[in-house]
Order: C-alpha cells, then structure tokens, then sequence
C-alpha cells in the first residue's frame, strides 16, 4: 500500500479546504460529523472526496474517453453505495443508480473508474483475495460493454430497466422489500395528526421556522411548481396544498452544510394517508465541476439545483414525477419527494464472490443505461449523439485493453484511498482541516 506522503497529506488537506471551506464556516458542527463519518473506514473517506478524485483523474491521461466518449453526462459519483430501488413515473419499481448531486459532463470513463476503486476497497473491506476483486471488477465492466451493445442493436434506449420481472438475488430482494413499504408508514413515523391536521414531528433533526423564513420557503415552493414538467404534473385543485414546513438536518455524508427543508403537502385527496412528503434541499457544486474546463456547460445551468434536476432526468429517464427545483436567497434547491420506496443495495451480508457476482453484473447494466439513454434520445440537448455508439467507436478493436487499464486503475486507486484515509485521519486530529476536530 503507498504510504502517505507530506506532500500527499498536504493535498488532501488543500483539497478538502477548497471543496468545503464555505461550507465548513456555515456549519462546521456538521462537518465535524461528516468527516467523523468519513474516518470511519476507507470506503466512507472515499464517499465523501469525490473532490479529491477527480483532482487526480481529470489531469491523468485516458487513452479510451476521446472524442464524443469523452463528453457524456456521467453520474459523477459512482460507488457501490449508490444503488437503490425507486418509483418511477410510470409506476414501475426500478432499481438503479441514485444521488444525483455530483452528476454533470465528462469522460464515460469517469464513472467506471470511480465505481472499480470503490468495489476493489469493498473487497478488501471484506477479505477477498485480490483474484476474486479481480474477477468481480472483470464481471461488471464485461456486464458495461455487454449493454452498451444491447443498447446499440436497439432503438429504443428508455426500454431497458432493472425491475421484479428480469432480477433475481439481492437486488429482486431490494425491490421487493420497496414493493412492501407504505406510503403511510412514512407518514406515521414523521408526522403526527394534532387538531385534525397532519404536522411533522418534532425531533432533533427539525427546526421550526419564523415567519419570514416560513414566507421565504412558500415563495420558492411556489416557483418549484412551475418546473414540473406538463405532463407529470396532478391536478392543483387537491394536490400540492402546503400542510406544514419545517428545517431540516442529519443527510448524508454528501449533504452536510447544505441547508434543507422538508414540506408536508396535500396529496390525491384529503385523505390523511395520501398526503405526501418532500425534500427541498441546496444543490451542491459538482466536484468535477472545479477540475475541467466547463465555460460552454455552466452557460446551460441556472444554478446548481437546476443542473441536479436536468442531470436526474436526463440519466434516470422515468423520474419522480415531484421532481424540481427553485431557488431562495440566490442559491439553487432541489425538491423531490421522501419516498417510502427507496430501498439501497445492502452489501452487510453479501460475503462471498459468488454471491456478488451477480449483483455487480446488473450493475454494470445500470450504469450502461444511465449512459446511454442520456443522448440524443433525451429531452436535453447537451449530449446530441449516440453515446453507446460513441463508446463502441471508442473501444473498437481494444475491449481487452480497457478492461484491464480500469481494472489496473480500481486496484492502484484504492491502495491509494487506504494510504489517503489514514493520512486525512491524523490531518483532521491535527486540526489541519478548516475546522477544529472538537467545538471546545
């Protein structure tokens, strides 16, 4: 394993600052419970420095994402984490990639990359011998190049999805655990119904607002209305009606400092069990974003909420039909509903290389799919070509070849991130990093 370097500290550490150092001073007791998170293991320190990433792979040379292949959406974030079961418009359970928030324009080669390092760190997590890391790495990316045909033989890109009736193992069993939830449920476990209106509850993680804060937020509800696309929105006379708004804390590793709301609106009826529950958020800045040259990309953005509810829609093609944007106070906000039928992948049992096999095949089909059904086929006109036929184009004649430069690259990468993690550990109990590693 390479050991970690001053110089190497040094840039982890200048990294993170840049990243977060607006963030950091808004709320630095969320980021000391981020970066407490991300101390826990190497792959939690690897979720939470996609900055970091791409600082090393933008400058790195690529041989295979040229031409068209090297301007695609990607997901930008892609690790065996991010994974999940959700609704789509069509009322279909689909598995597949989730957490948009670091979604933009870039190599195809980024998002393989990314999720190789992040498996190889799994498996080492899990004791696997390198062989068995090896052949899970060689199964999904063979599962990739296998879609991106299947893609290229049809015309009908937005066809393909991971559902009930072509799964089997962990991830039929993800879909069918979402299959079971209830929309009520939800509701029961945040809410309560006090004087005949449903409220939140209050917990740690709720804040009540004044009344210009309140104000502020209706004000970007009602704009956030407006970016429903037509034909997904419901009828205004019974849906939308705000019930209750409060703030909201305790997101993710990714999330930390970005300010949040949850809003309690009236749903297909007024019945108390249709009311339904949404997330506004602040969209974060890609961290890719700050590695590439992306003049001609921010000029189709209005602001980052925007870019992250473009990027969902263009990758996950049936998307929540709630799903928008707005903006308070200048920033950009994502909304989109709490869903009581988003389930993640859990990897805590799959122990065995046989047992993982199988599941990391049907991820490299999902992520052959957000690729490849985000181009010209999309409503967005950013990527104007065929992706998988630019992939194809590509890798002609040299299949072999990119196989084992990603796989080479996941296993030196995550040597890497075991190195950097124990290097940020002991700069974040210096107090090298922007804050202090207690509030005394």
């Amino acid at each position: 394993m390479p050991q970690p370097s001053t110089d190497r500290r040094d840039q982890i550490v200048a990294v993170l600052d840049d990243a977060f150092a607006d963030l950091m001073e808004r709320d630095p007791a969320a980021f000391r419970t981020k970066f407490r998170k991300m101390a826990a293991d190497p792959h939690s320190f690897y979720r939470g420095t996609a900055c970091l990433f791409y600082a090393d792979v933008v400058p790195a040379e690529d041989p295979f994402a040229t031409g068209e292949s090297g301007r695609i959406w990607v997901h930008g974030d892609l690790h065996v984490e991010n994974f999940g079961t959700y609704l789509n418009s069509d009322g279909l359970l689909v598995f597949d990639v989730n957490d948009f928030d670091e979604a933009y324009l870039g190599r195809f080669t980024w998002d393989l990359q990314r999720f190789a390092a992040s498996l190889a760190l799994l498996g080492w997590q899990k004791a696997l011998p390198r062989d068995a890391v090896v052949d899970l790495l060689h199964r999904y990316l063979d599962a990739y190049l296998d879609q991106v045909d299947a893609y290229a033989d049809t015309a009908h890109d937005e066809d393909f999805a991971l559902h009930l009736g072509n799964t089997d193992g962990p991830i039929r069993a993800a879909l069918g655990e979402a299959r079971a939830q209830r929309r009520s449920d939800l509701l029961d476990a945040n809410t309560d119904i006090v004087e005949g209106h449903r409220r939140f509850r209050d917990d740690p993680t709720v804040r009540r607002l004044d009344e210009d804060e309140r104000a502020t937020v209706l004000a970007a509800f009602e704009e956030y209305l407006g970016t429903i696309p037509e034909d997904k929105r419901f009828d205004r006379d019974v849906f939308y009606d705000v019930l209750d708004v409060v703030g909201k804390s305790g997101f993710g590793i990714g999330s930390a400092g970005l300010p949040a709301y949850n809003i309690l609106v009236e749903g297909y009826s007024q019945a108390f069990e249709n009311d339904v529950l949404l997330s506004m958020k602040q969209g974060n800045v890609p961290a890719v974003s700050r590695y590439v040259d992306a003049a001609a990309i921010e000029d189709y953005f209005v602001h980052e909420g925007q870019r992250t509810v473009v990027s969902q829609r263009a990758l996950q093609v049936h998307t929540d039909p709630l799903l928008g944007h707005t903006r308070m106070d200048g920033a950009g906000f994502v909304v989109h509903e709490v869903s009581p039928f988003e389930v993640d992948l859990d990897w805590s049992d799959l122990t065995e290389p046989e047992e993982m096999a199988a599941v990391v095949g049907l991820l490299g089909r999902a992520t052959a799919k957000v690729h490849c059904a985000a181009d010209e086929d999309s409503e967005h006109d950013l990527v104007e070509f065929q992706v998988e036929d630019a992939i194809r184009a590509t890798l002609e004649g040299r299949r072999s070849e990119f196989r084992d430069w990603v796989v080479d690259f996941g296993l030196r990468y995550a040597d890497q991130v075991r190195a950097d993690h124990a290097a940020f550990v002991e700069a974040f109990r210096d107090g090298d990093i922007g804050i202090a590693a207690t509030s005394s």
